[in-house]
């Protein structure tokens, strides 16, 4: 089992209800842990949309999340 800290920004932030929380997870790497996410918060952005940053520093998908770690998924910005 792995505890990490997730950061929600933009709408998956509004989705959540929460800007930040604690989760217990097994998933195998971050992808997973994204499904996770996106099952209980009912997240509209697919993942092929998303950036993932461990620890302040963006990584991939595959990666496996790390205990004590701060994950952020990070949604396209627009502009205007």
């Amino acid at each position: 089992m792995t505890r990490a800290t997730v950061l929600y920004f933009a709408s998956l932030r509004d989705a959540a209800g929460v800007d930040t929380e604690v989760v217990d997870t097994k998933a195998a790497d971050l992808a997973a842990l994204y499904r996770e996410l996106q099952q209980r918060h009912g997240f509209a952005i697919a993942m092929e949309h998303l950036r993932v940053a461990v620890d302040g520093t963006f990584v991939r998908w595959q990666e496996a999340p790390r205990d004590g770690s701060e994950v952020a998924f990070i949604p396209p910005v627009s502009g205007g």
